[in-house]
């Protein structure tokens, strides 16, 4: 991920700087790098943010599925159950 906006305008700042004083275009240059050196570091932690959207994505995707599993088995067991019950009626009645 790769911003060419931001990379172009700090060379344009640092192509400008040339008519400066040597101590003003050093501190222009370090705040250019420091400035490069934080955006590099907020694209980099916006990738592992978007992995672990992914990952958090994925992980609730399987989670309802389960949820739904789990639903459906319940329904079975308790129609087995009912259908249990029901036949042990029958039989203490007939």
């Amino acid at each position: 991920m790769n911003d060419p906006h931001t990379d172009a305008q700090l060379a344009k700042v640092l192509d400008n700087i040339e008519g400066l004083t040597a101590e003003d275009r050093s501190r222009i240059e370090r705040f250019a790098h420091d400035t490069r050196n934080r955006h590099e570091k907020m694209r980099t932690t916006l990738a592992e943010l978007q992995e672990s959207l992914d990952h958090l994505r994925l992980s609730v995707k399987y989670l309802v599925f389960d949820l739904e599993a789990t639903r459906r088995e319940n329904q079975y067991l308790r129609r087995l159950i009912e259908a249990n019950g029901d036949t042990e009626r029958d039989e203490r009645a007939g």
